[in-house]
């Protein structure tokens, strides 16, 4: 089996893992969706965090007004955010149709008019041919990139999408973790782009707290992962190789999920943090880059 048939493969293990997250998160693992769609003031916190990595590089550091793409979008309640916030012509993108369906269905409820597409987000410019150099603002956050087998189409997917002038920000989990397996501050696997972990397990992140219509909960059926990693100087380059200039990269001590075991939920910050009897390392990373102008 060649290289990019067996990753091909890989990648529809993920998709069917996702399928069923999608199920397992929009019924109680995101908390109440109905009232989030119901609240127009609810944010949520990712989509703050991400935002005040952008503000900077944003006219009048505002959001509004700007056409945005929100790339590997999972259900929707970050992408109704950034619609909240103002910006105008919103897609999202996911692989996931599960996933799709209940971001749909969450922006019908909200009364927002977002547009999601179906795709790979490395062929992202290919599934939305329409929309090459038209969107101002294009995001990422929050458990993406380490379902990408590589960056290289995904960066010029980005770079095609953008107008010029156009932002790209990505705020992710820091590469950092990736070698340290989720599963403590020992190194355990290998740092560097283009490692690749495969495990099984039924949980996600977050467990389902309401029952589907038939009265089961919601489970993972298909608990076959594979994640890739992508450290600092692939990521950049990828980026930097699609055209971009990249204005800023950030590290961050708050996470937005518990991605070691040792962490500790902040109320105040709406987030998981290191305990401050433990040695303080970086959870996450963020990455600035402009298309030229």
């Amino acid at each position: 089996m060649s290289h990019q048939m067996h990753q091909n493969e890989d990648v529809e293990d993920n998709l069917l893992n996702w399928n069923d997250r999608a199920v397992v998160h929009a019924n109680g693992g995101y908390g109440d969706l109905d009232a989030f769609a119901d609240d127009p003031s609810a944010l949520s916190p990712v989509t703050l965090r991400d935002l005040e990595v952008l503000k900077p590089h944003l006219p009048e550091h505002s959001i509004k007004g700007l056409r945005l793409l929100h790339l590997q979008c999972h259900i929707g309640s970050d992408t109704l955010s950034w619609w909240r916030l103002g910006a105008r012509d919103v897609y999202g993108l996911d692989f996931s149709p599960t996933s799709l369906d209940y971001a749909r269905k969450l922006s019908e409820r909200a009364g927002a008019t977002i547009t999601y597409v179906q795709s790979d987000a490395r062929c992202a410019a290919d599934a939305m041919p329409d929309q090459k150099g038209s969107f101002d603002v294009i995001v990422t956050s929050c458990g993406t990139i380490t379902w990408l087998p590589d960056l290289k189409d995904w960066a010029r997917s980005i770079a095609s999408l953008l107008t010029d002038g156009g932002i790209f920000m990505i705020r992710d989990n820091h590469p950092l973790l990736f070698a340290l397996n989720n599963e403590g501050m020992s190194i355990v696997q290998d740092y560097f782009g283009g490692t690749e972990t495969t495990y099984e397990t039924d949980q996600s992140y977050t467990s389902a707290t309401d029952s589907l219509e038939d009265g089961t909960k919601p489970q993972i059926i298909h608990t076959t992962n594979h994640n890739w990693a992508h450290d600092f100087q692939e990521i950049s380059n990828a980026l930097l190789d699609a055209g971009l200039t990249i204005e800023a990269i950030g590290e961050h001590n708050v996470d937005d999920w518990q991605s070691l075991p040792m962490l500790e939920y902040s109320p105040e910050l709406q987030g998981w943090i290191m305990p401050h009897n433990q040695p303080q390392i970086p959870l996450t990373f963020s990455m600035v880059a402009r298309k030229k102008a």
